[in-house]
């Protein structure tokens, strides 16, 4: 899914993409949260506390925060590398 990549190689211009992207994907795995919790809420509402109502969202909440952490993770670096970059010319 996501590859480990070496920004300290790119360029500040490679590097603005790639934060744009990754804050494009962190805005995907908030919404998808959302709607993750929004399910959940309504199964438990609608049916009760079923194992399918609870066990599902869950686990698709736990994967999208998970791939969430990864993306501020990877963020981190960037935003590090943009600065020293800036703070840095060559």
């Amino acid at each position: 899914m996501l590859e480990n990549k070496d920004y300290a190689e790119l360029t500040l211009e490679e590097l603005l993409i790639e934060e744009k992207k990754i804050i494009k994907k962190e805005t995907l795995s908030r919404v998808l949260i959302g709607v993750a919790i929004g399910i959940l809420v309504y199964g438990v509402v609608q049916k009760g506390f079923g194992f399918l109502h609870i066990f599902l969202p869950s686990a698709l909440i736990y994967f999208f925060y998970k791939d969430s952490e990864k993306n501020k993770e990877n963020l981190r670096q960037i935003r590090t590398e943009i600065n020293a970059k800036n703070t840095n010319p060559m």
